[in-house]
């Protein structure tokens, strides 16, 4: 049996780490519990222990190495002892028989220049299962998209070499297909485990799981291991669990009676996925690294109203896709950008960049989050096209099958709020862009209307920009222009 010896899980504001010492070589034999190997962070060294007896088989990262969380970077062998003990007392897991085939290799995609590593999200099969070719095997999720790893034969699935949430990075092996083995409809049972070894395990079995630093730790504060409660793998006491300990209120020998109006509440705790940390990342990135400014104005839409009105039914007929709102804004915007290339720009160093296209990232809400990816030369596209594009790129994120090229570029974003029923919002800029639209919802409002009172649709425009871009004037001048495109449709197709 081979056993991964892999980087521990690092902390949430720690990236990579360093291999900085092996204790010990290929070949040699280790005791369970005994240090591997140290692994230094920007802030602490951390202690890689042998989970039990064995052989070291192979070491892939050699001393300063950069690694990340949860990365393979040795196995160890079990020795003769301990195989024959394994093979005594261990049970077999369930699984059904397979005939023999040849093992074919399962590997992270290649990642993206721009991307370092990924997370194995899930896996929709389970070693032993039959699978035909093409089929989805597991999801690879980066910051930006998820990717699909498929079968490249029929088969069966072999090992799994990686789980659910573990950090991986390109052309990375993470398991093996049996193509061309066939699966038993019928599982062998399993054997019931023994209880010999459950009942030949000491009193003091708690300290054998204790990793030498934690034994130090404990020793050197003078604690009783066995009060201490582990959260580590299979019980065992961490630092942290001993940290814990330390700063926990002493207890008293009568129960704490827990207020009758606290009873009963719980709360979960799920780590973020990695889409919705570059998400967070980003947004503060562009709140701290930009001059972020917004302006506002609102716009009657009963006119755009009225034409979708009068022309939905036919648009449908001859397009095979329904007229929205989107594409009315699309254009605006895209005409816009043509008058103020301002908005049309972006910061790179010292330098103004000005973009002779009009590549339009459209916010898109996703059951993973919300992405934001690109409709391309908008400027050549009609307003059935646009409607198309956009259709395309919802059904893709709410599929999760963006790719890479949906996701990359875009001078302007366009994000809609009002779908939801926001009333009114400042956007935070997509960056590298300077500037990003919000539009909200459509709410019947009393207008002035040439001295009389009337009842318009009415909605209101937020564009936030970079003010160290883009100065007030074109900012407004942006806007208003957009507002009397979207208030005189006809405007678009005359271009006045």
């Amino acid at each position: 049996m081979t056993i991964e010896i892999k980087v521990p899980v690092l902390p949430e504001s720690v990236a990579d780490a360093t291999i900085a010492t092996w204790h010990v070589s290929v070949g040699d034999k280790v005791s369970r519990d005994q240090n591997l190997v140290d692994i230094e962070t920007d802030k602490v060294v951390l202690e890689v222990v042998a989970p039990q007896d064995g052989v070291v088989t192979s070491i892939s990262q050699q001393e300063g190495a950069t690694v990340l969380g949860q990365q393979v970077i040795a196995l160890i062998g079990a020795s003769d002892a301990t195989a024959v003990a394994q093979e005594q007392t261990a049970a077999p897991v369930a699984q059904a028989p397979v005939s023999e085939g040849n093992a074919v290799d399962i590997l992270v995609p290649v990642l993206p220049e721009s991307v370092a590593d990924a997370t194995i999200a899930t896996w929709h099969v389970k070693p032993g299962e039959a699978v035909s070719r093409d089929q989805n095997l597991v999801d690879i999720e980066t910051d930006k998209v998820v990717l699909e790893v498929v079968a490249p034969a029929d088969g069966v699935m072999g090992e799994q070499l990686h789980g659910e949430g573990e950090t991986v990075l390109g052309q990375q092996l993470i398991g093996k297909l049996l193509a061309g083995a066939t699966a038993s409809a019928t599982p062998a049972a399993a054997p019931a485990p023994s209880a010999a070894p459950a009942a030949a395990a000491s009193d003091d079995s708690a300290s054998d799981v204790l990793t030498p630093s934690v034994r130090r730790l404990i020793a050197e504060k003078g604690l009783d291991a066995s009060k201490i409660k582990g959260t580590g793998k299979g019980g065992r006491v961490t630092k942290e669990d001993v940290d814990a300990f330390l700063k926990a209120p002493a207890a008293t020998s009568a129960p704490v009676a827990t207020p009758a109006a606290l009873a009963g509440r719980t709360q979960k705790r799920v780590p973020m996925t990695r889409l919705r940390k570059t998400i967070a990342n980003r947004l503060l990135e562009a709140k701290n690294s930009t001059a972020m400014l917004t302006t506002f104005n609102e716009v009657n839409m009963k006119p755009i109203m009225d034409l979708r009105k009068q022309y939905q039914d036919v648009f449908e007929k001859r397009h095979g896709i329904r007229l929205g709102f989107m594409s009315f804004y699309v254009k605006a915007v895209t005409e816009a950008l043509k008058r103020f290339p301002d908005v049309n720009a972006s910061i790179d160093g010292d330098d103004i960049v000005y973009h002779n296209y009009f590549d339009i990232s459209i916010a898109v809400s996703t059951p993973r989050g919300l992405v934001t990816p690109v409709l391309r030369d908008c400027d050549k596209l009609s307003v059935a096209e646009i409607e198309q594009g956009i259709r395309d790129l919802a059904i893709k994120g709410r599929d999760g099958k963006l790719t890479m090229d949906d996701m990359t570029g875009g001078n302007f974003t366009i994000t809609n709020g009002g779908v939801f029923g926001s009333l009114l919002s400042t956007p935070i800029i997509n960056l590298p862009q300077s500037s990003i639209l919000g539009m909200h919802k459509i709410q019947d409002r009393p207008m002035a209307v040439n001295g009389k009172v009337e009842i318009l649709p009415m909605m209101y425009l937020a564009l936030s920009y970079d003010h160290r871009q883009i100065d007030g004037k074109e900012s407004v001048g942006f806007l208003v222009t957009i507002k009397e495109l979207l208030e005189d449709p006809t405007r678009l197709l005359l271009d006045v």
